[in-house]
């Protein structure tokens, strides 16, 4: 579909800011893919019910969504489980600004930073919640053994830890990955 998408441009008089304009929007959704190797992906809504289904309706508890995207999960989690802090960061800064804006508007409690989640202390969460990348896993469970607490739960949707078996598992779907947990 390239060549018949660049032979269609090349037709069409498009002002070259318009380029421009695409390029640094693409730019900011995923300037950080190369450092990273963590691409945006979002998640699908049955991921929120069954992470929310991890927390008591009770028990208030503090988490956070690493790599939180465009917040769906972060603000979904915020509503359900109100009693509970709710924050997500994020390195890219588009998807950033999105979820801070969506929360603004929508009142929801949900904190979100533009930020790398290296730069956290795990110590202060109850729930670390991660989707990133088979890339990006073995970092985070060394991260995890050295800040999180005894209890804490480590939640990864779709990627295993390799060579650390899951605590349990949850069927999202039969049709969408696992969502992998690890009670440390």
């Amino acid at each position: 579909g390239f060549p018949l998408a660049m032979f269609a441009m090349s037709l069409w008089t498009v002002p070259n800011e318009i380029y421009l304009i695409g390029f640094l929007v693409t730019l900011s959704i995923f300037w950080t893919t190369f450092r990273s190797q963590v691409p945006f992906f979002p998640s699908r809504p049955i991921v929120r019910e069954k992470v929310a289904e991890l927390i008591s309706q009770d028990h208030a508890i503090r988490m956070i969504d690493i790599g939180s995207g465009l917040g769906d999960l972060s603000m979904y989690i915020a509503k359900e489980r109100s009693n509970s802090q709710v924050e997500g960061v994020e390195i890219a800064p588009m998807p950033w600004l999105i979820s801070a804006a969506r929360a603004w508007i929508s009142r929801s409690s949900a904190k979100f930073t533009l930020g790398n989640y290296h730069e956290l202390d795990f110590a202060n969460y109850d729930l670390v919640f991660a989707y990133l990348s088979p890339a990006a896993m073995s970092a985070l469970w060394q991260k995890a053994q050295l800040e999180m607490a005894t209890g804490s739960l480590l939640v990864s949707y779709e990627f295993e830890i390799p060579g650390i078996p899951p605590t349990f598992t949850i069927d999202s779907s039969t049709k969408a990955p696992k969502i992998f947990v690890w009670k440390m």
